[in-house]
C-alpha cells in the first residue's frame, strides 16, 4: 500500500516510518508541506496519490498550546481539515491521531470511544476541533485517540525519567492523582498496520492494556532502567502548569475490541520491551 504519513519527523512518525516498512511511503514534515496552508496539502497529496494518509502532524506542546491558542488551532484544526478535504478529493483512506485531551477527565471509569467529549485546554479543544473537521470533510476515516505516548528517541516523559532519574539529588517528586495508559510508539505502530486491513471507520481509543498513575509509570521507569534516585507521589496541584491535565486519561479500546483485534499489550510488558530494545530511550 501507499501511505503518506504526515509528522514524519516526530516521534510517532518516526516509529511508523520504521515499522511499516513494507509499504511504499511518503514521509513529509514542516519542512515539506505546512498543513495550515490548503493549497500546499492539496499539491502534496495529488502529487503522491497515496491509497492511505496516516495524519500524526500537530502541535502537542500543550502549556504552548494555552499561549498560542491561534496558532493551536491554526495547526491541529485548520491543519486537519486541509488534510481530510485533500484525502476526500483524491480517494485516500485517513488515519488521524488524536488525544485523550478531548476528554474532560472526570469520568471514574476509562472512556470509551462513544462517550461525551468536553476539553478544559486549548490543546484538547484544537484537537477536538480537528476530529470534526475530519468527520464533516472526510467519511473514510479513522481517529485513533492515544495517551501517555512515549517512543524512540522521545521527548517524552519517558525520557525525562531516565534523565532525571540517572542523577543525584533529592527526591523527585511526581504526580500521583493522574490516572492513563502508558504507551508506546512501536505498540501503535503496529496496531496501526492491523487497521490498515479492517474496513473500519469512525473513532477508535488506541493504548496499552492496564493503567498506572504518572508516579506508577515512574517507579516502573526506574525499577526496569536500575536508577538508584527515590521517587515519591505527589498531588497535581503541587505542580501548577498553564494547561489543566485530565484527572482520568485512562481510554479503553473498545472499538478494536467489539471489531476482533487482538488486545494491544499490556503497558507493564510494553516498557519492559523498550527498555530492553532502547536502554537509552
Amino acid at each position: 500500500m501507499k501511505i503518506l504519513v504526515t509528522g514524519s519527523r516526530g516521534m510517532l512518525g518516526r516509529t511508523l516510518m520504521r515499522k511499516l516498512s513494507g509499504h511504499e511511503l511518503v514521509g513529509v514534515d514542516i519542512g515539506e508541506c505546512d498543513i495550515t496552508d490548503r493549497v500546499s496539502v492539496e499539491n502534496l497529496i495529488s502529487s503522491h496519490r497515496p491509497e492511505c494518509v496516516i495524519h500524526t502532524a500537530a502541535f502537542t506542546a500543550v502549556d504552548d498550546c494555552e499561549s498560542s491558542p491561534e496558532l493551536a488551532f491554526a495547526v491541529n484544526n485548520t491543519g486537519s481539515e486541509n488534510i481530510a478535504m485533500a484525502s476526500v478529493k483524491y480517494d485516500a483512506r485517513l488515519i488521524a491521531i488524536s488525544t485523550d485531551y478531548v476528554f474532560a477527565g472526570d469520568l471514574d471509569r476509562p472512556y470509551i470511544e462513544s462517550d461525551l467529549t468536553g476539553p478544559g485546554s486549548v490543546y484538547g479543544r484544537s484537537k477536538l476541533a480537528g476530529e470534526n473537521a475530519i468527520r464533516e470533510h472526510c467519511p473514510n476515516h479513522i481517529i485513533a485517540r492515544i495517551s501517555w505516548l512515549y517512543g524512540p528517541g522521545g521527548p517524552s516523559f519517558l525520557h525525562t525519567m531516565l534523565h532525571l532519574g540517572a542523577e543525584q539529588g533529592e527526591p523527585l517528586k511526581v504526580v500521583d492523582d493522574q490516572l492513563g495508559n502508558p504507551t508506546s510508539t512501536d505498540a501503535v505502530s503496529d496496531q496501526l498496520e492491523l487497521l490498515l486491513a479492517e474496513p473500519l471507520t469512525g473513532v477508535v481509543h488506541m493504548t496499552c492494556e492496564g493503567e498506572a498513575t504518572w508516579f506508577q509509570f515512574a517507579k516502573e521507569i526506574f525499577r526496569l532502567a536500575n536508577l538508584p534516585r527515590e521517587v515519591l507521589p505527589c498531588a497535581t496541584d503541587e505542580f501548577p502548569r498553564p494547561a489543566p491535565r485530565p484527572a482520568n486519561s485512562r481510554l479503553e479500546n473498545s472499538v478494536m475490541k467489539d471489531a476482533g483485534l487482538p488486545a494491544m499489550v499490556n503497558w507493564r510488558d510494553d516498557l519492559a520491551t523498550f527498555l530492553t530494545e532502547y536502554p537509552d530511550g
